[in-house]
């Protein structure tokens, strides 16, 4: 590093301190912050404290109930909850649906889903993936009554009847001699998605005579399942599909709120590998979401939803919906569309998997997936298939990589010219001169700079693409491979607990051996190329060091990311220096030397981009010209 590169540094470094310096808040609004802080962490102290005296007294009122005789107590039942009076006191119990790879359970309260399990996984901890229990969520149903008695069925006792399917489960919300409101679940065979309807009958005259819609409140919270919380916590979102239209999301970074007026098709709860999805078949109206970032703790998100649903007061049609429960698998996911024709009517439930956007994604639907499930019908090492697939990738741009490396070749035998020009045209006051004919030679030569960016840029679809892929791989979780014991989650060697300011927020408290190993081949890889398209050219000051900067970068990057991802970039990147070493030994360079002195000799036929640069390059001239003129003057 020469003295200008380090007075510059030093200049930087000043620059940004100065800018710290002068922006620092004042004492007054530090103090004034401190107040707004204050008065708002005041206003929600008092909230929860309204909270928990509210539902003190309502324990308190049910106890005291307890305490009364049964006429006195039914009599009170009665004048505040009027035809539901008796549904309020009931026997809590749970009923379960269960098949092969989830098993639910149904609340005599609310008669609500309030506990599901997913058989064929766990979660970091080797314990039993569960995705939410009756402490984790609240579904819960607004019923207004002729009366104008308002009352959530979260707070009322259902009675489960069971007929003779024993995939179904109705819970009855009973309302008077011959009123009823059910819940119908059914769970299929082998499947992951639960049918829910709701249907009254007798409710005409019970409930409300306009009730043509209920509202609805659901809330769950996302709970960590994997190693890494801070890498998991980056997947976690809450997805909604619009009718006939796209599936958007909530900020996955922070809290988040958001009201819809146009109808949902469904909303879904996504942790990084697994999701809860409400569907509705009617649609979801008016509805508001929002979404509650933890910064710690075992709760990653905690979303809610307040929405409205449409009913049939006089019974002759159900409210119909699907719930999913289930992993986020992208085959599983799309499966659920097959026979529906019309794309309008498709769930899309497949874009809850991250594979990017546009071109990207398609990259990944159409190539990388169906690969990946080919390779991993018949082997069973997940570390096997990774290698296979990034060796099949790099075949497949070999010969974009080939065009890439015979353009830096080209440019590297021309060096001795080059570093002749830049001694006849020396300074930066004859830096156009100088550029102007090394790209002269360039021209004449039939070597272009340009020519092996194109190859590069056509490369990246794919690499964002699998950049995409890996992270979100369901295959890949609890996969072991060498001495990594899950592909979807980092690899640590070596771990502390002890806090280090900077390095444990933003590197982590561990060390990943793959990306340690991909660190390095990616600084041997940086060395060997710069020593092999270094052209003669100079280059800007402290250029050098930034390169060799981007590869420890690239450590503290993805020092949390998955093991699965940093393997496969480790392969790729010793696929790369073997191939480029191959080519260097393959290709006479005094060969392809003596090829560009001969193409000096045939007739220049420009590019439209190498006319246009030589335009730009008499442009400068001539201001250059113009400008030293009026010095003179």
């Amino acid at each position: 590093m020469d003295k200008n590169t380090i007075i510059g540094f030093l200049l930087i470094g000043v620059v940004l301190f100065a800018f710290s310096w002068l922006n620092k808040p004042t004492p007054e609004q530090i103090e004034a912050q401190r107040r707004y802080n204050d008065s708002i962490a005041r206003i929600e102290y008092a909230q929860q404290q309204e909270l928990q005296k509210q539902e003190n007294k309502t324990a308190e009122a049910e106890e005291a109930l307890d305490t009364l005789p049964d006429s006195v107590r039914v009599a009170r039942l009665e004048k505040s909850f009027g035809v539901f009076a008796e549904a309020m006191v009931g026997t809590d119990g749970y009923t379960v649906l269960e098949n092969e790879v989830v098993e639910l359970r149904f609340s005599n309260k609310g008669g609500r889903v309030c506990y599901a399990r997913l058989k064929e996984y766990d979660n970091y901890e080797s314990q039993p993936l569960i995705l939410f229990d009756e402490k984790d969520s609240k579904f819960n149903f607004t019923l207004v009554t002729a009366t104008n008695r308002v009352v959530n069925t979260g707070d009322l006792y259902f009675s489960p009847v069971k007929g003779n399917d024993p995939n179904t489960v109705t819970m009855r919300l009973n309302a008077g001699e011959g009123s009823y409101l059910d819940f119908t679940y059914t769970l299929k065979p082998d499947d992951y998605m639960l049918s829910y309807s709701i249907k009254g009958t007798g409710l005409n005259g019970i409930l409300a005579p306009a009730t043509n819609s209920l509202d609805l409140v659901w809330e769950q919270d996302i709970r960590q399942q994997e190693k890494g919380r801070k890498f998991e916590d980056r997947y976690v979102g809450l997805f909604y599909k619009f009718v006939a239209d796209n599936v958007e999301n909530l900020s996955e970074s922070k809290s988040d709120s958001k009201q819809i007026p146009n109808r949902l098709r469904w909303i879904g709860y996504k942790d990084m590998f697994f999701s809860t999805v409400l569907i509705s078949d009617a649609g979801l109206e008016a509805t508001t979401l929002d979404s509650k970032a933890f910064p710690s703790g075992n709760i990653l998100k905690q979303f809610k939803t307040t929405t409205s649903v449409p009913f049939d007061l006089q019974g002759q049609e159900s409210t119909d919906f699907r719930f999913y429960f289930g992993p986020n698998k992208f085959a599983l996911l799309k499966s659920y569309d097959q026979g529906v024709e019309e794309v309008d009517q498709q769930l899309d439930l497949e874009k809850l998997v991250p594979l990017g956007w546009g071109i990207f994604r398609w990259v990944n639907q159409y190539f990388v997936i169906p690969l990946f499930d080919f390779l991993g019908s018949f082997i069973h090492s997940y570390g096997l298939i990774i290698f296979l697939l990034t060796v099949i990738v790099k075949i497949i741009l070999f010969p974009l990589t080939y065009k890439s490396y015979m353009s830096s070749a080209k440019l590297r035998v021309l060096r001795p010219q080059v570093e002749e020009i830049n001694a006849k045209y020396p300074g930066q006051d004859k830096a156009v001169e100088r550029q102007k004919a090394t790209m002269e030679l360039y021209s004449r030569a039939g070597a272009s700079p340009m020519s092996g960016c194109l190859p590069m840029l056509l490369q990246m679809p794919v690499l964002i693409a699998l950049f995409m892929f890996f992270p979100s791989a369901i295959e890949l979780r609890h996969q072991s491979f060498l001495w990594a014991h899950d592909l979807s989650t980092y690899d640590a060697i070596f771990s502390w607990n002890a806090h280090i300011p900077l390095i444990s927020t933003y590197f982590g408290n561990h060390i990943s051996l793959f990306c340690l190993l991909m660190t390095i081949t990616n600084i041997i890889y940086t060395k060997y190329n710069m020593e092999m398209t270094n052209t003669g050219q100079q280059q800007m000051p402290g250029m050098k060091i930034m390169m060799y900067m981007m590869p420890l970068m690239f450590l503290f990057i993805f020092n949390n990311y998955a093991s699965g991802l940093t393997y496969y970039y480790f392969i790729s990147t010793l696929i790369t220096i073997v191939q480029t070493l191959a080519f260097r030994y393959m290709i006479n360079e005094d060969k392809l030397l003596a090829k560009l002195e001969a193409n000096k000799k045939k007739p220049v036929k420009k590019s439209g981009f190498m006319k246009r640069l030589e335009e730009a390059q008499k442009a400068q001239q001539a201001q250059l010209e113009k400008q030293k003129q009026q010095k003179k003057r």
